[in-house]
């Protein structure tokens, strides 16, 4: 039976920096606007936290019953160890779907604007279809443009919309390069795990595109992610700060580059990758702010 501990390490707490940026990029962009709400800000944030948790024990689960998992290296696998009862990690999922929800439609009813309960609805369906159902988009190699979508895009600029009605410039420029930063992080996941994907047909972008190209790709969207800022300088000069993030990437960068690096140290890429996440997101505020 599995220890609470266990349950924690299933819920991947290396992922959960990129549940937590989206949110106060957009909470800042919406302060910039004059329009700042912390209990909206404080609901979104257990949106994104239980939508990253939820999809989490959705993939234990969908992996673990499909044998995907069975030879994999990195977080603890509720199912695939065996530590817990597959039905029981399928709950946990569904459980945090429905704080998700709860969360969600507090915040429509507060913000007034009902469109969003289609746009949560989408979300809830997305975390489950990314490794469930009979056709998983993960296993299709759609799983980097689902989560630059969801928690770039939907996550920031939902944020931004449910306090202002409102976006920026600046809301869209951190949606997107937050959304970039997160799927980077996918694919240094995914990458990580090729050879287990490829042998159990998972067909993962990583796995589509090969090793080295994967690697690449990390290194360009996270350098994007980075640049993309500096396209706002006509507005304000703040969005310089941005660099200060550079030096979190360089480490990471040379990491995936290295074909000799594998297994154990791009499970560190996953954790430095959040902090990247972080970073970026503490410093794009300040300029959204400060600007």
């Amino acid at each position: 039976m599995a220890a609470p501990h266990d349950w924690i390490a299933g819920a991947r707490p290396r992922t959960l920096p990129m549940a937590v940026a989206p949110v106060a990029i957009g909470a800042a962009a919406a302060a910039a606007l004059g329009a700042f709400d912390l209990l909206i800000a404080v609901l979104a944030l257990v949106v994104a936290l239980a939508l990253q948790v939820g999809v989490n024990y959705a993939n234990d689960y969908s992996d673990g019953v499909r044998g995907t998992d069975d030879e994999r290296v990195g977080p603890m696998r509720l199912t695939a160890t065996g530590a817990a009862a597959p039905g029981r990690v399928k709950a946990a999922a569904f459980l945090s779907f429905g704080v998700a929800a709860l969360a969600g439609l507090v915040i429509v009813v507060l913000s007034g604007q009902w469109w969003m309960l289609g746009l949560g609805v989408v979300c809830v369906l997305a975390a489950w279809w990314y490794t469930g159902g009979s056709r998983p988009y993960g296993y299709l190699g759609l799983g980097e443009v689902m989560v630059f979508l969801f928690f770039g895009l939907a996550a920031t600029l939902g944020t931004t919309w449910a306090m202002a009605q409102q976006l920026s410039a600046g809301a869209v420029v951190g949606a997107v390069s937050h959304g970039l930063i997160a799927a980077a992080l996918l694919m240094a996941n995914n990458v990580r795990d090729v050879p287990t994907d490829r042998e159990s047909g998972k067909r993962t972008l990583a796995v589509r595109l090969g090793e080295r190209p994967a690697r690449a790709s990390y290194v360009v969207m996270t350098g994007l992610a980075l640049l993309l800022p500096l396209t706002l300088l006509g507005q304000s000069l703040w969005f310089l700060l941005v660099l200060l993030a550079v030096p979190f990437a360089l480490g990471p960068a040379r990491i995936m580059l290295s074909a000799r690096h594998t297994g154990g140290a791009l499970i560190t890429v996953l954790q430095l990758t959040g902090q990247i996440g972080l970073v970026f997101a503490a410093l794009h505020s300040a300029a959204l702010l400060l600007g």
